[in-house]
């Protein structure tokens, strides 16, 4: 399992090389104003491929936040892994956000499965199954089984995934992560309940999002 840097996620360096080399560039050029349009889009992506540390919860019988953003819907629906009626947190990125993913709990990661789709507004419903997605199947210290689903947005068109079956996980620990606007859905075993509100605000690693009943 390749680890994620502490400042910037690996996956943003292409990005910051590039517009940081075209900044210069125009710069050189002396034509100013695509220089600041450069300088600016390097900035932002400096921005959105942050990495900050997080001070995970040490607690037993809880779950952290696999994602930074918003909850948008708590509700009862088929788990995609499993086909089992689970209760389903989703969390809404917007291009603001941190988009690195981390363990909700310390467990062994059980299957990991790619679906290809669409890039519709992560926010819709039919982005749980109709837009580009990744889920995985971890299992919990204490038996549970817990499946997290990174869904693609509008603007997202990569999803980037950093571990393989038989890794095993720390709450809180990367796991990947998805490139501008998008999603993740946390599928709660029986014996959690939710601890969050739809409209709060969450963050990875950090924000407790289920407890063991």
């Amino acid at each position: 399992m390749r680890p994620a840097s502490c400042g910037i996620t690996p996956e943003g360096w292409p990005t910051i090389g590039i517009t940081a080399l075209t900044a210069l560039v125009f710069a050189c050029l002396d034509w100013p104003v695509p220089a600041v349009l450069a300088l600016a889009l390097c900035w932002f992506a400096f921005h959105f491929f942050r990495d900050p540390e997080r001070v995970v919860p040490t607690a037993p019988g809880l779950a952290v936040s696999p994602a930074d953003g918003r909850i948008i819907r708590i509700e009862r629906k088929p788990d995609p892994l499993t086909g089992d009626e689970r209760t389903c947190i989703s969390i809404f990125m917007n291009v603001f956000s941190v988009h690195v993913n981390r363990s909700p709990v310390t467990g062994v990661v059980e299957q990991v499965r790619y679906w290809p789709g669409k890039f519709v507004n992560a926010a819709y419903d039919k982005a749980a199954t109709d837009n580009e997605r990744c889920g995985y199947l971890l299992r919990g210290e204490d038996g549970a089984a817990w499946t997290m689903v990174q869904i693609a947005g509008l603007i997202a068109r990569r999803i980037v995934c950093r571990v393989s079956e038989g890794d095993a996980l720390e709450r809180g620990q990367r796991y990947g992560m998805i490139r501008f606007g998008s999603r993740v859905d946390l599928y709660l075993p029986e014996g959690y309940v939710p601890s969050v509100n739809i409209g709060e605000q969450v963050f990875a690693g950090q924000s407790t999002l289920a407890t063991k009943n």
